[in-house]
């Protein structure tokens, strides 16, 4: 179990090292991450449940196992900036995305992915970014918890409000049951079966190994995509990895600014900058390749796989920088001490 640990911590601290090897390697030989994309069984609404859907059922689980009823006595005692962090959430990424492929003249099936990235709710791995670099941690669970909880309602009703222009028809009620099947059961499982048995040894020092299996998870996302659309990854131009990069970017910082425009200290406009730039693009993918509606347009997944990538590789960096600023701080208050001895 120290070993399996070990592996599980070493994973959550290299991330986008993970994702990227997987994501290069795939690409070179895309039959490794086939079975990612194995059918197998269609749902109620023509939803095509993959080993992807499990993959991201099993991440939104070990997100779940993370909550205690803590958490959400928290979310009760801190309405406000649970409130702020919800709406920037919905606001600001939706309508960026939207702005973004007006401005960058996006092909449809391109605009489409970006905008479903942007109404997808914040990124699990956000809550680990939040830690590394000094942030609010209770506040970074507590707006992943919301945004997951409202997704279900808000991801469809964003997203047939913001593509409505597009020459694909959005249906919210296929993107509703696919997000109460890949996130909300997982996680109401594994916050209930952390209810019942957080006390018990085992179980906590299974909890340890979880981050390390979302992380893989992750990594498996990005490669089951890359294995089916990675040869069309450069067809589509560099504007792909501008509008990512510009999305992901200016999610941060605005993000950041409405942090600032309430008042909020320092670690929660770092967290709430995470929380509203990095989004859940892995179920962002899973919805572009597996609801039925998004088959004419299998464009709109690459886009989806590229923002899995990349939101990891910048939230790493974006939390090294926070936490070099705070060392640099700290060093320099040190050196003025020394001095002034």
């Amino acid at each position: 179990m120290k070993a399996l640990q070990k592996a599980s911590k070493f994973l959550s601290d290299y991330t986008s090292v993970v994702v990227i090897a997987i994501a290069v390697v795939t690409f070179f030989l895309p039959s490794m991450m086939g079975w990612v994309n194995l059918a197998l069984f269609t749902d109620m609404v023509a939803n095509k449940f993959t080993c992807q859907s499990i993959i991201i059922g099993i991440i939104m689980f070990s997100m779940g196992l993370t909550l205690t009823t803590e958490d959400f006595k928290i979310l009760a005692q801190r309405p406000f900036d649970i409130c702020v962090g919800a709406i920037a959430q919905y606001l600001i990424m939706p309508f960026l995305a939207f702005a973004l492929s007006k401005v960058l003249n996006l092909p449809d099936g391109i605009a489409l992915g970006l905008i479903l990235v942007g109404c997808c709710p914040g990124g699990v791995s956000s809550n680990i970014m939040s830690y590394l670099c000094g942030g609010d941690v209770a506040f970074s669970v507590g707006m992943t918890t919301v945004s997951t909880l409202l997704s279900p309602v808000m991801t469809p009703l964003m997203v047939s409000f913001l593509a409505s222009g597009t020459q694909i028809t959005i249906k919210g009620l296929p993107m509703f049951v696919s997000i109460i099947e890949t996130v909300i059961l997982p996680v109401g499982v594994g916050f209930l079966l952390n209810y019942l048995l957080g006390k018990k040894q085992t179980f906590r020092e299974l909890q340890q190994v979880m981050p390390g299996i979302a992380v893989l998870g992750l990594a498996c996302v990005v490669g089951g995509v890359v294995s089916s659309q990675g040869a069309k990854f450069f067809q589509s131009g560099v504007v792909i990895f501008v509008a990512v990069l510009l999305h992901n970017g200016l999610g941060y910082l605005l993000g950041y600014g409405a942090g600032k425009l309430v008042g909020m200290n320092t670690s929660k406009k770092r967290t709430i900058s995470i929380e509203v730039g990095m989004q859940n693009a892995g179920l962002a993918t899973n919805l572009a390749t597996t609801t039925a509606q998004f088959a004419s347009t299998p464009e709109s997944a690459i886009i989806c796989a590229v923002s899995c990538t990349w939101h990891s590789i910048s939230g790493t960096l974006l939390a090294g920088m926070f936490a070099m600023h705070d060392k640099h701080k700290e060093n320099s208050a040190e050196n003025v001490k020394v001095a002034a001895h």
